[in-house]
C-alpha cells in the first residue's frame, strides 16, 4: 500500500494538491444495497407511498450528493462532474425480504478520480429510500456499500473490484 499523502509535514490534515496531476478521463461505479421487507418492496414497486414515488426521489438525491461530495468529505476536491448515473435492480432474498440494489456511474474529465462522488451517490440514495420508507418499516438494513470499479488517472492503477 502506498504512503498516506494526506498528511502534512507536522502529521495533521492537509488536502492534496492535485494540480501537476494531468486531466483524464476518470470514471468510478459504486453500490449500495437496502434490505427491506415485503411489504415495503409492493409499496415501492406499486409506488404506493405517501411520500411520493421513493425511487425517483432517492435517484435524484443521489445525483444531487454526488455533485455536493465536496461539501461533506473535507478533504475532497471540488470536481466538474461530467456524468452521473444511478440504476436499481431488486433481489429477492427469500419469501419475506427483498433487496434494493444501487449502483451509482459518475464521470469527470479532471485532475483526481471519483470515487468518493460514486460511493457518496450510492450512500445518499440508500439513505434516501430509508428516510421515504422509515414510517413503514424501520427494520431496514443498509448496505454493504463498496466501490466496484475505478478508471483514469496515471498515479494509480484502474480498480475492478473481483
Amino acid at each position: 500500500m502506498s504512503e498516506l499523502t494526506h498528511f502534512n509535514d507536522q502529521g495533521r490534515a492537509k488536502m492534496v494538491d492535485v494540480s501537476a496531476k494531468p486531466e483524464t478521463v476518470r470514471t468510478a461505479i459504486a453500490r449500495s444495497s437496502i434490505e427491506l421487507s415485503k411489504e415495503m418492496y409492493q409499496l415501492i414497486h406499486e409506488n404506493k407511498m405517501k411520500k411520493g414515488d421513493v425511487l425517483g426521489v432517492a435517484q435524484v438525491a443521489g445525483i444531487m450528493a454526488a455533485k455536493k461530495t465536496w461539501d461533506l468529505i473535507p478533504m475532497c476536491h471540488p470536481i466538474p462532474i461530467n456524468g452521473i448515473n444511478i440504476e436499481f435492480n431488486w433481489e429477492r432474498k427469500n419469501e419475506h425480504h427483498f433487496i434494493l440494489k444501487i449502483t451509482s456511474s459518475v464521470k469527470t474529465k479532471g485532475n483526481t478520480g471519483v470515487e468518493m462522488e460514486a460511493l457518496t451517490a450510492a450512500s445518499i440514495t440508500a439513505l434516501t429510500v430509508y428516510d421515504m420508507c422509515k414510517a413503514v418499516d424501520k427494520g431496514m438494513v443498509i448496505g454493504p456499500t463498496f466501490l466496484v470499479e475505478k478508471t483514469g488517472g496515471v498515479s494509480s492503477a484502474d480498480y475492478h473490484r473481483s
